[in-house]
């Protein structure tokens, strides 16, 4: 039942903004936001208890005979819309199962949830802090064809350097362009999107998320904005809501914006590093005189993840597009290994002062993953660390982008999956530590396995590639 009080002040804040409209969200399996909308006037406080709707037009979800769901609104959580033309309150919602009454095991919402519950019953902290910083691209334009005798994608964008000598209809070409990598602080002109950039964080403020840095990240047409933290379920919620409003304010300026992780060859792919740091009772438990400041138990939990990490991929790295990121060359945090000194290890310890903002970030997952699904994952894998006392190894120093893959092979350094199948089966051979506590339910690991391979895996290693016609047409 949900908290009545929270339930009054939620119609409170309605009436004190004139709400004609409530927007009912919530997320499925590859993190897809959907919605379905009630007037104001036939929304009452029962409604919180829930409200039908069709899980199997949902994908992977429900059979046709068991199609009947709950939607079970969040009282706490929602926002006003800044894009719709009528007042119009989003209200993140989990997902009830009424065959099983409990909460329905294929939520993202509701196994984030578990994962916060399994943390509390092992004592070892009562709230986990997720700091994403989901960076993304900002096209002009994109153009795809999937066909039985073509495969073709374009995206452009006017700092592209390939549009250098292009003649534009008003005669004028900027000029002053990033370049390939080039795309880090500079200031304008160079970096032309200093101003849909502000757009979104004024809009981002708007919906209640915290931001600070704002720039222009290394690709062209890539950029980031930093948002606060918050506890794991907090932080999944901005993620989708940062999602939105990025694709949302670049959709009105005329423009395309994406989070897929490597959109351009030859250039940077997009990210979301995620710091983490586990409380208990007040006190930042990462936070000690081990490694750079670091507690044992902080470590144990960096052992834990790299130990899981080829499996938690499945997650964290949820895309075929995510492993074209993953590879030398690109800043790609694709070698299981921790250090304070550089980035280009998979986990890195960053420089803060105090023992509050003691954390670890985690550089290798990107923002194709469902957030809940992601940072589920994540904490799963750390407090099996901590419970089994995994050893991280030493940290290495060096930068371990200059090191060749022979070189890697003969420091016995594990890399990252190659691909998604590969990701997708480590995950079905190492999984135990995400069913502790019925976090990850079995049913939810095979649904989850054959929708990745249904709707990605599969369609994508059936299709030629162009440069399969370049490397192979001749044979």
């Amino acid at each position: 039942m949900a908290d009545q009080s929270k339930v009054k002040e939620f119609f409170r804040f309605c009436q004190e903004n004139e709400v004609e409209f409530v927007d009912f969200r919530f997320t499925d399996i590859k993190g897809v936001w959907h919605h379905v909308s009630y007037s104001m006037a036939s929304i009452d406080e029962e409604s919180f208890n829930g409200l039908p709707f069709d899980g199997s037009s949902i994908p992977a979800w429900q059979p046709i005979n068991r199609s009947d769901m709950q939607l079970i609104p969040d009282p706490v959580s929602y926002f006003l819309d800044p894009f719709t033309a009528d007042t119009t309150v989003v209200v993140f919602c989990d997902v009830w199962d009424i065959y099983k009454n409990q909460p329905y095991e294929k939520c993202p919402r509701s196994i984030a949830k578990k994962a916060l519950k399994y943390l509390e019953s092992t004592g070892l902290g009562d709230v986990a802090y997720f700091g994403p910083e989901n960076e993304f691209f900002v096209f002009d334009s994109i153009k795809i064809q999937d066909s039985i005798n073509c495969q073709s994608y374009e995206v452009d964008v006017e700092e592209g350097t390939w549009n250098s000598n292009r003649a534009y209809e008003n005669g004028y070409n900027l000029g002053h362009r990033p370049g390939t990598k080039g795309g880090y602080f500079p200031v304008a002109p160079v970096d032309s999107m200093v101003d849909i950039r502000a757009e979104m964080v004024k809009v981002l403020n708007q919906v209640g998320l915290e931001t600070f840095v704002v720039h222009h990240e290394v690709a062209q047409g890539q950029g980031e904005i930093g948002v606060r933290f918050g506890d794991l379920i907090k932080a999944a919620d901005n993620v989708q809501k940062l999602k939105y409003v990025v694709k949302m304010v670049a959709h009105m300026n005329g423009k395309t914006a994406t989070f897929m992780p490597k959109p351009l060859y030859g250039d940077n792919g997009s990210g979301m590093h995620t710091h983490i740091s586990i409380w208990n009772k007040g006190e930042n438990t990462f936070a000690g005189d081990a490694y750079q400041g670091l507690s044992e138990t902080a470590l144990h939990f960096v052992g834990g993840v790299l130990n899981h990490a080829k499996s938690a991929a499945a997650f964290t790295n949820a895309s075929t597009n995510s492993y074209k990121r993953l590879i030398p060359g690109f800043e790609a945090p694709s070698i299981l290994t921790y250090s304070a000194q550089n980035r280009s290890a998979s986990v890195r310890i960053p420089y803060v002062q105090g023992a509050k903002a003691k954390r670890v970030e985690f550089r290798f997952p990107d923002s194709s993953a469902n957030p809940y699904l992601a940072f589920s994952a994540l904490l799963m894998a750390g407090i099996d660390g901590i419970q089994t006392k995994a050893n991280p190894g030493e940290p290495m120093e060096m930068d371990l982008f200059e090191l060749s893959l022979d070189e890697i092979r003969e420091k016995g350094i594990k890399q990252m999956p190659h691909t998604l199948r590969s990701a997708v089966e480590n995950m079905l051979a190492d999984k135990d530590y995400l069913k502790k506590g019925d976090v990850f339910s079995e049913d939810f690991l095979q649904t989850y396995k054959a929708y990745k391979f249904e709707t990605e895996i599969w369609p994508w290693e059936a299709r030629p590639h162009p440069f399969e016609f370049i490397s192979t047409y001749s044979c």
